[in-house]
């Protein structure tokens, strides 16, 4: 659902800078203060993406991280339950042998 998310807010994003570009060229403004404006604009975009950029390398390092946790817990769980299993049938094993000599 994250990766939903994401593109719909980097269309979204991408939607406004391109309807903002194509504002800007037809802007009543001179060209000097325009290429200005847009300098400043471009440069707090690329920040706030560079942001963003590293807040989801981020979260997904913290996945990760959390998926390996819950996979180890995973396995630990699974071994103890085979222990569990080998010395049942361990014990069955002797009953068996314990019968057949009686």
């Amino acid at each position: 659902m994250a990766g939903k998310t994401t593109t719909g807010i980097l269309c979204f994003t991408g939607g406004a800078l391109t309807g903002a570009l194509f504002g800007l060229l037809y802007a009543p403004e001179k060209g000097r203060e325009t290429r200005s404006w847009l300098s400043y604009q471009l440069e707090k975009s690329r920040a706030m993406l560079a942001d963003l950029a590293e807040g989801l390398v981020t979260s997904r390092e913290l996945g990760a991280s959390s998926a390996k946790t819950e996979g180890q817990r995973v396995i630990s769980d699974a071994r103890d339950k085979a222990e569990q299993l080998l010395g049942d049938v361990d014990q069955l094993i002797n009953q068996i042998n314990s019968r057949k000599g009686a």
